[in-house]
């Protein structure tokens, strides 16, 4: 990469005393007006700083992907329509910007309509021309940049960057990436300092653009729009390089999906670097190592907010202590495994694998080996992986090996300093892994991350589950700063969240709050939604609501309505269905007892109510009770799922469930007691958001019921995940209700079942709580509340995150960050920690929401004091 010899205390400027500044922008902060004002504003700060402002900056956005809908349609002939929206996307910026497309603008627009129509009549488009064509954006971009910073009055003078970054050649580089993912010197450039030393210009040019020896343009690669900038600011050995985007700074997440991700207030060059190459998108990781060669600092600040303290990336930056700094991710990995027994204990094997990937051009980013098999991933972001070139490279992988190739995965990395140093404070954060199917586990070398390749639907969602335990936990320090929430507040709707049926009930709701001090309040109409959205399903027959989720008798009035059948798990609830709903039909009750007394047993036989046998010991032990009788088994498929392990109930460490190995001797005692298993039913858990489990457990029961000719209904079992947060995804419906068809398909003569229940009540359900009392302690702040655990044990005992919102101050903006304990003799008695909110006061009512399930269900007159009162509106 042109590391040279020049050192930042080699003659010329050293960056402690360096005239200019280098200020990159990316394709967002260029394309509104606003973001061009805010830009203005920095320039002249930087102007009056003293220094020479170099501004490097991308295409507006979306016109890169515009440029290759453009050679594609050129193609075909048909380029005419998508030139016209490139074309016209500049001449409304520059309406808006107030300035007239310069003649060297229209002159790029027709030699970009001229070469459209080449490709159409010559039908290819070479490597050359790709790079060509696709530089035009930032090219075009640049003019409008600079007509407006004209305009403003400012000194500018516009650059081709093609003149002063060269490309140099690499080893081993096809066509395709010489001229598309070059890489250039970026040695100190005197000449070109002295050329721009005149005081009170701005100097602007290209990002991702450069040419090489024979003056071809040639691209840098996605993202080089940060490599540019920081090429310029090694070759004018600049005092600082600032990137501006639309994040201020890195954060230990992607705040998009993290509101609650925290600022990086400094960190090191490697850090940064190991964060960004994890996937940080917010910096391009190849930009790290020229200011990092030559001592330059490095800021990250957003346009849109340039004000904002933002992220420093400096040699002796952030903090040296073991600790993990950020969770990332990174989306559209393609793992290539290699298997063959030839490879154990024989020389070269790896260096005959890796040689056909380099003769394909391909860059391998992790690596995991056996005694028989390698398994390398390939980023999308170094290599190109299109159908062609993985068949290509199958193709001759296959000579020497048997090759999978698995994808898309995601790769979800923690990352911080001495990862090895703290790998047993990580306990609880691994063992969000144990419900995930992991393809390839690394510790890096550095010593700076560990990384996970896993199915990529899963994620999103365990980025925000490590991020809740390895991070958001800890104290403010040198490099933690302020979470995304308390620096522009959550995203959405008042205090964050979208809008819910509580928003428009507000009034009857702090009515309620002050009438009771303390509330559960369940609304019909989402009650009565949630119901129908089910039964709604193709190919399920039967839905039965899991009574142990909330047993309040307007909800089960409301089920029944809706046509719902009931799941029961003890005698006590079985009754309780029958007294709420005399007229039920017996058929729509199922008993699930799990080592439940014999009594119980006999009880539901007699009353004819459908039963669930949930071990071996039934048949062994009281083989009289069910000669002659129909029963369901409960299957414990092996693999438990869940946002907790306490709510995985199947595999060895859980209690529920016949397991696979004991299929035989199940068989057998069925024969001998002259039972029939008319029913198999599994359940593997709580939180479930991913389809593919109720496939799974579909697959494996239809194949267990080859083993019980009896056999016409399977039941599923529930475990419908509930989203932890406002705004987050849940179970994708459509997606489920296809799952649950095609089973149907394959199986007409079999009746589907499926059990929600958190489902069905969670979100219909809140807690109502009032503010009793405000407590500093340092720089953790309590706002108590008039009930807690005793109400609401899910936070204690599941680690369970409920969001909750000051309902008194809903359209005030949040700006402390506390714990909400309640007033139980407890120290777990904590119904939320780290919480932005509103300035409480007492008297405040505060809702904690998705608590219509698991909360009443679950409470306790503990410590003498009353559970929330039941309300439903």
């Amino acid at each position: 990469m042109g590391f040279g010899m020049t050192t930042a205390s080699s003659p010329g400027n050293s960056p402690g005393n360096s005239p200019w500044v280098v200020l990159k922008f990316g394709g967002t902060s260029v394309s509104s007006v606003a973001n061009w004002k805010n830009i203005v504003t920095v320039l002249r700060d930087r102007l009056a700083e003293g220094l020479r402002p170099v501004v490097i900056h991308s295409a507006l956005s979306g016109i890169t992907d515009r440029l290759e809908q453009l050679l594609a349609h050129a193609l075909d002939g048909e380029s005419q329509s998508i030139m016209d929206q490139i074309e016209q996307r500049h001449r409304d910026l520059a309406q808006d910007l107030g300035v007239i497309p310069s003649p060297d603008l229209e002159e790029q627009f027709r030699r970009l309509r001229q070469i459209a129509a080449g490709i159409a009549l010559v039908g290819e488009v070479s490597e050359r021309l790709r790079a060509r064509v696709m530089a035009q954006g930032e090219l075009m971009a640049t003019r409008l940049g600079a007509a407006f910073l004209a305009s403003e009055g400012l000194d500018v003078e516009w650059v081709d960057a093609r003149t002063v970054l060269k490309a140099e050649p690499r080893r081993n580089a096809n066509l395709r990436s010489s001229y598309l993912s070059a890489t250039c010197a970026f040695e100190p450039d005197l000449d070109l300092q002295q050329r721009w030393s005149r005081a009170g210009t701005v100097w602007i040019s290209q990002g991702f653009i450069a040419s090489d020896d024979n003056g071809d343009t040639v691209l840098l690669g996605r993202g080089g729009s940060d490599t540019s900038g920081s090429y310029f600011a090694a070759k004018l050995q600049a005092r600082r390089f600032e990137t501006f985007t639309d994040v201020p700074g890195m954060f230990s997440a992607n705040p998009r999906s993290v509101p609650t991700a925290r600022l990086l207030r400094a960190l090191e060059y490697d850090e940064a670097q190991e964060i960004a190459s994890a996937g940080a998108k917010v910096l391009h990781p190849r930009c790290i190592m020229p200011v990092k060669q030559y001592g330059i600092p490095l800021y990250i600040y957003a346009t849109q907010t340039p004000k904002l303290e933002g992220t420093v990336i400096t040699t002796h930056g952030g903090n040296v202590a073991a600790q993990v700094k950020a969770v990332t991710i990174k989306k559209n990995i393609t793992l290539i495994s290699m298997e063959t027994v030839g490879m154990w204990h024989s020389v070269g094997f790896l260096a005959d694998a890796f040689q056909v990937f380099k003769a394909h051009g391909m860059s391998i980013d992790l690596v995991s080996t056996s005694e028989t098999s390698v398994t390398v991933s390939l980023d999308p972001a170094a290599n190109t992986l299109d159908r062609a070139a993985l068949d290509a490279l199958i193709l001759d992988l296959g000579k020497i090996c048997r090759v999978q190739v698995i994808g898309p995965c995601a790769a979800v990395s923690l990352v911080g300093r001495n990862i090895r140093a703290i790998l047993h404070r990580l306990g609880e954060a691994l063992e969000l892994f144990e419900e995930q199917k992991i393809y390839l586990v690394t510790q890096a070398a550095n010593d700076l991350n560990i990384t996970f390749v896993i199915d990529e639907e899963q994620g999103d969602r365990l980025v925000v589950r490590l991020h809740e335990i390895a991070i958001r936990k800890m104290t403010a320090d040198r490099v933690l700063g302020p979470t995304w929430e308390e620096l522009y507040g959550a995203p959405g709707k008042p205090n964050g969240t979208p809008k819910q049926w509580w928003h428009d009930r507000r009034k009857d709701l702090v009515a309620l709050a002050r009438e009771h001090s303390s509330a559960f309040v369940y609304d019909r109409a989402t009650l009565t939604e949630k119901a129908r959205s089910l039964k709604s399903l193709p190919g399920i027959d039967n839905v039965l609501y899991a009574l142990k989720a909330n047993w309040h008798p307007d909800i089960l009035r409301i089920f029944e309505a809706q046509g719902l059948g009931f799941e029961c798990v003890s005698q006590a609830e079985v009754e309780h269905v029958r007294k709420t709903l005399p007229g039920i039909d017996r058929k729509r009750i199922l008993f699930t007892p799990n080592f439940a007394p014999r009594s119980e047993y006999a009880w539901a036989l007699e009353e004819g109510i459908a039963l669930t046998l949930d071990n071996l010991h039934p048949l062994k032990s009281w083989p009289e009770l069910f000669k002659g009788r129909e029963v369901f088994v409960r299957i414990d498929t092996g693999y438990g799922r869940g946002h907790h392990d306490k709510v995985r109930t199947a595999g060895v460490h859980s209690k529920f469930g016949v397991p696979l190995f004991e299929m035989d001797e199940l068989e057998m005692l069925v024969k001998r007691v002259g039972a029939k298993v008319t029913g198999l039913h599994a359940h593997s858990g709580s939180g479930v958001f991913t389809v593919d489990n109720w496939k799974q457990v579909g697959d494996t029961l239809t194949e267990l019921s080859k083993r019980f000719k009896d056999v016409r209904v399977i039941d599923l079992g529930g475990g419908l995940g509930v989203p932890e947060r406002l705004g987050q995804p849940g179970v994708v419906l459509p997606e489920f209700g296809a799952v649950l068809a095609a089973l149907k398909a394959d199986h007409p003569r079999i009746s589907f079942w499926i059990e929600p229940g958190r489902y069905l009540v969670a979100e219909a359900g809140v807690l109502l709580a009032t503010v009793t009392q405000i407590k500093g302690k340092g720089e953790v702040h309590y706002v108590g509340v008039s009930t807690g655990m005793n109400s609401l044990i899910r936070p204690a005992l599941y680690g369970a995150h409920h969001e909750i919102l000051n309902l008194s101050k809903l359209d005030e903006p949040a700006t402390e960050v506390v714990n909400v304990v309640g007033p139980i003799c407890e120290s777990g008695d904590q119904l939320g920690v780290d919480r932005l909110l509103p300035v409480s006061s007492e008297g405040d009512v505060l809702l904690i929401a998705t608590a219509g399930a698991y909360g009443r269900a679950m409470s306790s007159t503990y410590n003498l004091r009353e559970p929330a009162k039941e309300v439903l509106i």
